[in-house]
């Protein structure tokens, strides 16, 4: 392994300079789809947009909701009406002011599905935004919506300037953006790097940090590599079984914390079209539950935390970990029972198994090919076949993910700012939005109605129900939630955060004078 980390280290750079006293180089692995915020369901696109656009709530380093752009929380009028102060005095960086027209704009933007933007999903309950002075605005709801608070704080809901940006596309959008974020974009280079100057005017006052510089970084060994070496001064995604060169190296910490990512299979039972309508039951053998079930149970989930991990992961029984709400419990994870699942393929009509394609990221989560490649190898001692083929992420989620074209099965990790239910089960399977390969109607009710519970305990029961109807059809296999991983420079004073998002103005540097 020392040595080849050595040859890498010689293969990214000879001679590599460290980056100036205030900037940082933060390595991600893989560059934004877009830097539309609106236009994207993905934390890479986020952790680049958190540093240009702010939201009118946001989440402190231990989870909670606090005030940004809002002077103070919503505050509830009537069970569809939310009253909300803004903060006043903030510019944007093209120098519009910031106030009552600009969340209408940005936030109407959002919620329209007429914009059909990947986003949409999140706002559907968002009826209009209503101006009552320059710096006070009501949100107004097509019915109750219990987590509109926390939808506040989705990157998707960035605050954006209304002039600048009428009439704008979102390809405009994403190579112009313009937010009254903490830095101001410079440069992108598509698949080189992306980089930020500190806005010197920005609310939160100047940030310590100078320029930012993010760059992709698909391989592992390469990413760890250009940190050691001084290019990188944060590198996200460190792969467990390199976690301790890291740890030991005397320029470097190790960082980690567990996420609130999981990791899954997803299955096609039905097919939308690249417009998210419903074609009909999808042509293929995951269409029949028996199928989708005789997967999992052939599956060793423990095994692959055990030795593709080294240990770092932890099983889950749903896609919700145990800080979301609607987490249940008492689920437990499907165990592995290769005989079970050959039954199950015989009585799908399969006694002799399928063959079948597994389509993955490849540098995008932690080991994710790798895990890809346990999964076939696991799967094939039941008689499943599977050919897997995997994909560099922006292509993966553009031209195949977001197309629905990603299946029969595939691989994704998802993971909430909300630490909610609704924004789990709605965009990835109630039927319709952009990344549901699924249709069940009585899945569909029941998460319609939970979006207007009221009521938490009433709520939470309700997700207890949806939880175990989603166990029983089984339109995705959750295999673990993922804990991350950071390599961080020690010229750095940086803890990573539950919900991964990188704050660049919260960095304090060691050697900045």
């Amino acid at each position: 392994m020392t040595c080849l980390l050595l040859l890498l280290l010689l293969a990214v750079t000879s001679a590599a300079q460290a980056a100036p006293a205030r900037t940082i180089v933060i390595a991600q692995g893989v560059d934004p789809t877009t830097l539309d915020m609106m236009n994207q369901q993905e934390t890479p696109a986020g952790n680049v947009g958190v540093q240009i656009f702010d939201t009118l709530l946001e989440r402190d380093q231990d989870l909670r909701l606090v005030p940004a752009l809002a002077a103070e929380v919503p505050r509830l009028l009537s069970p569809t009406v939310w009253e909300i102060k803004l903060r006043r005095g903030v510019k944007f960086h093209n120098g519009e002011d910031f106030n009552a027209e600009s969340v209408k704009f940005s936030l109407e933007r959002v919620a329209n599905p007429a914009n059909k933007l990947r986003g949409s999903a999140n706002f559907a309950l968002l009826e209009r935004v209503e101006i009552v002075d320059p710096y006070t605005v009501r949100l107004h709801t097509r019915a109750p919506w219990p987590i509109l608070k926390s939808a506040l704080a989705f990157r998707q809901a960035s605050l954006y300037p209304p002039h600048a940006y009428a009439g704008k596309d979102t390809a405009f959008i994403s190579r112009n953006p313009i937010g009254t974020g903490p830095f101001r974009l410079v440069r992108w280079s598509k698949d080189e790097e992306i980089v930020l100057a500190a806005d010197p005017g920005g609310w939160r006052g100047a940030p310590a940090v100078k320029t930012v510089v993010i760059r992709p970084i698909p391989d592992d060994a390469v990413r760890v590599a250009a940190l050691q070496n001084g290019e990188v001064d944060l590198a996200v995604n460190i792969p467990p079984h390199l976690a301790t060169v890291i740890a030991n190296h005397p320029r470097l910490f190790l960082s980690s914390t567990p996420s609130v990512r999981t990791i899954q299979l997803m299955f096609y039972t039905h097919q939308f079209d690249a417009a998210h309508k419903l074609v009909g039951a999808y042509q293929g053998v995951t269409a029949d539950k028996r199928v989708r079930h005789a997967i999992a149970a052939a599956l060793d989930v423990d095994e692959i935390i055990r030795t593709v991990l080294d240990g770092k992961g932890i099983r889950v029984a749903t896609m919700l970990t145990d800080k979301h709400f609607g987490f249940d419990p008492a689920l437990k994870p499907i165990k592995q029972d290769v005989a079970r699942a050959r039954k199950l393929l015989a009585e799908a009509g399969h006694p002799n198994g399928i063959d079948l394609t597994l389509n993955s990221t490849n540098g995008r989560y932690v080991r994710d090919k790798e895990v890809a490649e346990a999964v076939t190898g696991q799967l094939s001692k039941a008689g499943i076949r599977m050919t897997l083929k995997t994909f560099e992420f922006v292509n993966y989620l553009n031209a195949m993910v977001y197309t629905h074209k990603a299946g029969p099965v595939w691989l994704i990790g998802w993971g909430v700012a909300s630490l909610d239910a609704e924004n789990v089960y709605v965009p990835l399977f109630r039927s319709g939005k952009v990344m549901a390969n699924y249709a069940n109607p009585e899945f569909d009710h029941m998460i319609d109605e939970a979006q207007t519970i009221m009521d938490e305990k009433k709520r939470l029961v309700q997700y207890h129900r949806i939880n175990r109807l989603w166990l029983d059809d089984l339109p995705a296999v959750p295999l673990y939630q993922q804990i991350d991983l950071y390599g961080v420079n020690k010229r750095l004073v940086w803890t990573s955060r539950r919900d991964e998002v990188i704050k660049a103005w919260e960095i304090r540097l060691k050697d900045a004078h």
